[in-house]
């Protein structure tokens, strides 16, 4: 249920959910910081079996949601939590008006998890915005939909005959980067850019994705790569 990652840092790797008829994997991080809260990215399903995991770990203090699309599961989370703060891009706050989040995520990480993370938020999209995050004591960096890397015995299981969609979108092991509807709907790149360009002077040994298979190791690379379609 959970992967260790790092000492601080564990994946868990969720049901598949339908995204516009599309199935898509779903995974989310823990971290625990320098105080011993948790920290939760993108969070899953929360199973009875998950919920005993995280419990062993620490107490749940911050749930993440990434863009305004990482959201399904924060109602579950918090209710099973209620000590917990949300958190998230303003584009998320706007969509789930229903919730009470803490406070809106931009370019600079919280006092919260400052020793622990960095972050970049990449926008000038009409369509979607997204925080990007650094885990600095693993040098792991967090992405939720700029890159996607579905496997190719994925596309043949879940997908079928429409998997050549997702080569056609860019979203295949080997093409690794965000959909190209999403690509396209950056009209404005200088914000993105500069997001980029922050998140490629990081450290970064290796890059968790929250749809897909992800590198665990020449992550700088694979970030490198997976942006190229921003431009210079």
């Amino acid at each position: 249920m959970i992967e260790p990652v790092h000492d601080a840092l564990w994946v868990a790797d969720g049901g598949i959910v339908s995204f516009y008829g599309a199935a898509y994997p779903t995974r989310s991080v823990i971290a625990r910081l320098e105080n011993g809260d948790l920290w939760i990215w993108s969070p899953i399903t929360l199973t009875a079996d998950l919920r005993n995991a995280v419990d062993r770990l620490g107490p749940v203090r911050h749930l993440i949601s990434p863009n305004k699309l990482h959201h399904l599961y924060l109602p579950e989370w918090k209710a099973a939590y209620p000590d917990a703060q949300l958190w998230g891009p303003q584009s998320t706050i706007r969509k789930c008006a229903g919730l009470s989040f803490h406070a809106a995520l931009e370019d600079s990480p919280p006092p919260a998890w400052r020793p622990d993370f960095d972050q970049a938020w990449f926008r000038g999209s009409f369509a979607m915005d997204e925080i990007v995050f650094l885990h600095r004591p693993s040098a792991t960096v967090i992405v939720a939909d700029l890159i996607q890397t579905f496997s190719e015995r994925f596309l043949r299981e879940h997908w079928g005959c429409w998997r050549f969609l997702a080569r056609l979108d860019g979203l295949t092991q080997d093409q690794a980067c965000a959909p190209l509807e999403w690509r396209l709907s950056f009209l404005n790149r200088a914000p993105a850019r500069r997001a980029r360009d922050k998140m490629l002077r990081w450290d970064c040994q290796r890059v968790i994705v929250a749809h897909g298979e992800w590198p665990r190791t020449n992550g700088h690379a694979f970030l490198a790569r997976s942006f190229r379609w921003l431009g210079a």
